[in-house]
């Protein structure tokens, strides 16, 4: 019985579907004499857009319950961030997607990894409780590396059995990016598994090429989001892979990848923004910004409208969504420019639920109280932060705008920072150390519990004083401290699992601008962001030089430089 009235419920949409869109019927919503995307011919058309109920009826001629002027306005779908971790955000999800869908987006790919690293199952839940009732459409990953390699250690190990239970029993859309190459390549028995509990798999495989690079795409891989250059982006298309250019707040791909485009591969390409800062969401957006970018670098706007909505839709196997089309899903903006840079509404399953960059919906926020207090070390000394320095002693370089970093051999103590990667999930009091050229803090330290993928503790300064100063200030919940000479200057405690703070965005967007303030006022390279950058040192899956709580890593060796 429950069927046939579901069923039809089904026939009955259907039927006012079709008497709308053949104009025998009033739609409930028409956007009159619009400029809409059409993502299938690459080309803006001139109609009338109707809506019944959720879905889009129709682009022609129509008329509506309510109308509203499109004149000199643009309709295009909405738009889908194909990876993303909101924990990288520092803000619990729903503060995130206040901002977010008011900004356009209202469909994400949420691989919430770094709080499993904390937390696991526990974390997971957290993140999927917070987001509910909430119009926007998330699709959480189940992480599949946790920790990312059998070198790290996080709060939480999730072997293949814990991720197939763990999916199964949240009913999670895909397996989040596969960082485990290494594994992959080497048929590894634990990840052999682990890939054969969802179809859709998202990737992670930095400088990947010929036979490793086959190897990998065997494990049924569909994307990957860490391409460095035109020639890798067009290797890994000609392989049979989704690219996902990505445009975050440190790693910023889009201006040498989206040179890879053309009209042959342009459904290959999806955008991203893996890892952002809460003052790029506020101010710049997300996958706005990227379409933004991608037309200043010579992409034609319907183009980027389709790389940012339909391509990221069909990639995933998600049907009548990411086109402004008959029996299309109504997820669609209304926007003052071509490019989405002034979006005047945005509206999801048929409905307004966004004006003018303010949010029209009210969120549930999920008790985080159980992920506080996540921080456990042993006690720390400033002989903990001394490191003898040794001419021709392997150490790492950073640079602007990637987390990509080099091995180089040190000629010289100056202008060298030391950077300490501290254990802080079970108090065993292992520390990593390595000298760092091109961060150039000078009389200070930073300390931060945010350091992907197992979030220990990082800290990076010029002095043991100082380093032991920021370590200390980050209690027990956890969060980002700034010292300047013998003071601590600035601090964002981030309480659900040392990772997001539990205030609003507008609050956290508030303390981070006092403690970005703090920051101007010390003496380090301005043309990095410090607090990303530094979250990024400890990853061991990117390459090349990476820090651990055990010590210098190269990630194309795949071994230790040197231990302590």
């Amino acid at each position: 019985m429950r069927k046939l009235a579901k069923d039809n419920q089904k026939d009955n949409h259907m039927k006012q579907l079709i008497d709308v869109a053949s104009g025998r019927v009033k739609a409930d919503i028409v956007i009159k004499n619009a400029n809409v995307a059409d993502v299938f011919n690459g080309v803006f058309v001139r109609g009338d857009v109707a809506v019944c109920g959720d879905k889009i009826a129709g682009v022609g001629r129509y008329s509506g319950v309510t109308e509203i002027d499109g004149t000199d306005k643009y309709v295009m779908p909405s738009f889908y961030d194909a990876h993303m971790h909101f924990e990288s955000v520092m803000i619990r999800p729903s503060e995130y997607l206040k901002a977010a869908v008011a900004r356009g987006v209202t469909a994400f790919n949420a691989d919430p990894h770094e709080i499993a690293n904390v937390c696991g199952e526990a974390g997971i839940k957290f993140m999927i409780d917070d987001v509910k009732g909430i119009p926007a459409d998330v699709r959480f990953m189940m992480p599949s590396c946790v920790p990312a390699t059998p070198e790290d250690c996080s709060g939480c190990v999730l072997d293949a059995r814990a991720v197939k239970d763990i999916a199964d029993k949240y009913g999670l859309f895909g397996l989040g990016e596969m960082m485990n190459y290494p594994g992959v390549i080497g048929a590894d028995a634990d990840v052999m598994q682990k890939l054969g509990v969802r179809d859709i798999i998202d990737g992670h495989a930095p400088s990947l090429s010929g036979n490793a690079l086959n190897a990998y795409l065997c494990g049924n891989i569909l994307t990957d989001h860490e391409c460095e250059s035109v020639e890798e982006v067009l290797e890994k298309i000609s392989k049979g892979m989704y690219v996902l250019i990505r445009e975050g707040s440190q790693t910023k791909n889009l201006k040498t990848t989206v040179k890879a485009v053309n009209k042959t591969n342009l459904r290959r390409f999806l955008f991203c923004t893996d890892d952002r800062n809460v003052e790029d969401l506020f101010e710049i957006g997300t996958v706005s910004n990227a379409v933004r970018l991608a037309v200043e670098c010579g992409l034609d706007p319907v183009s980027a409208i389709t790389i940012a909505s339909l391509n990221a839709f069909e990639a995933y196997g998600i049907k009548k969504h990411g086109a402004i089309a008959s029996g299309y899903s109504a997820d669609f903006l209304l926007c003052s420019d071509n490019i989405a840079q002034k979006i005047d509404k945005v509206f999801y399953h048929g409905k307004v639920v966004a004006e003018n960059g303010v949010p029209l919906f009210e969120t549930q926020p999920a008790s985080a109280n159980a992920l506080y207090g996540s921080v456990h070390i042993k006690p720390v000394t400033e002989r903990d932060f001394e490191f003898e320095f040794k001419k021709g002693m392997p150490i790492m370089r950073v640079f602007p705008n990637t987390v990509v970093t080099e091995t180089v051999a040190a000629q010289s103590r100056e202008n060298l920072n030391l950077m300490c990667c501290i254990e802080r999930h079970h108090a065993s009091g292992m520390i990593g150390h390595c000298y760092v050229d091109g961060f150039n803090l000078k009389n200070g330290a930073i300390a931060q519990t945010v350091g992907h993928d197992a979030h220990n503790i990082t800290v990076l300064g010029d002095n043991p004083r100082d380093m032991l100063l920021a370590v200390n200030g980050l209690s027990s919940d956890g969060g980002l401290v700034l010292v300047k000479d013998g003071r601590l200057i600035g601090r964002l405690p981030l309480e659900i699992a040392g990772l997001m703070t539990d205030a609003t965005a507008e609050t956290a967007l508030k303390i981070r601008g006092e403690l970005f303030k703090a920051l101007s006022e010390m003496d380090y390279n301005k043309n990095i962001e410090p607090f990303m950058l530094l979250s990024f040192m400890t990853l061991i899956v990117i390459p090349d030089a990476k820090l651990n709580h055990k010590g210098l890593f190269s990630v194309s060796k795949w071994n230790y430089l040197y231990k302590g």
